[in-house]
């Protein structure tokens, strides 16, 4: 099957099956989300949304947490992965805003990858979340289930050339769309350990190509 085929194929699907999908994670202002994005590298978006509201309940938007201490914040994401650089990312990314933005997510790429904590990653995810750009984020998630269904070669071995490599044959208007449908598949049914090929929709399109699928 030819690579145009098999992404009209996978992508027809999942206009199908998943018309409307965002972020699982929980908020209520771009600066929330950020926030969020930034905790969740490495954790679950459940974990994310059991400690975020106590949080934001505290530190509610940039003005508020940029007076904070990184202890203060570190108080209420102890349980998630890597709190402490977490805390400090989080303090530092307010004080940015707050010193460069008045305290508003920019929507510039380059104005969003200058804060402290944010990558490549979580900037993809703000500019399509936050403001509707048709940017694609990779995680773990996106990057083995592309590899998996074959939408990326074995030379795409780095977050980035996954990325461009996916965004060469996904119309600009379902790139938004498609950074979850990946990321959905890959954290419900083609999962790190164990795909669950059984139940998935598409695995006479699949040619199952575990091998190197991961992130090392």
């Amino acid at each position: 099957m030819r690579k145009e085929e098999r992404f009209e194929k996978i992508l027809a699907h999942f206009r199908d099956q998943m018309p409307h999908v965002t972020t699982e994670l929980e908020f209520g202002s771009v600066f929330q989300l950020l926030v969020a994005v930034i905790l969740s590298a490495q954790c679950t978006d459940k974990r994310i949304n059991q400690v975020t509201p106590e949080l934001f309940r505290h530190f509610p938007d940039a003005k508020t947490m940029a007076q904070a201490e990184p202890e203060d914040v570190l108080a209420y994401i102890s349980s998630v992965s890597y709190p402490n650089a977490k805390a400090e990312h989080l303090v530092k990314m307010a004080r940015a805003l707050v010193e460069n933005h008045d305290g508003e997510v920019p929507s510039d790429m380059n104005a969003l990858l200058d804060l402290p904590g944010v990558g490549r990653k979580t900037a993809n995810v703000i500019q399509s979340v936050a403001f509707g750009k048709s940017a694609l984020a990779v995680d773990t998630h996106v990057y083995r289930v592309a590899h998996r269904l074959g939408l990326v070669s074995k030379r795409d071995n780095t977050p980035y050339k996954v990325e461009q490599a996916l965004i060469k044959h996904i119309p600009a208007e379902d790139i938004p769309d498609a950074h979850h449908w990946l990321l959905l598949h890959g954290r419900y049914v083609c999962t790190s350990r164990k795909p669950h090929c059984e139940k998935c929709e598409l695995s006479d399109l699949c040619p199952k190509l575990i091998e190197g699928s991961k992130l090392t």
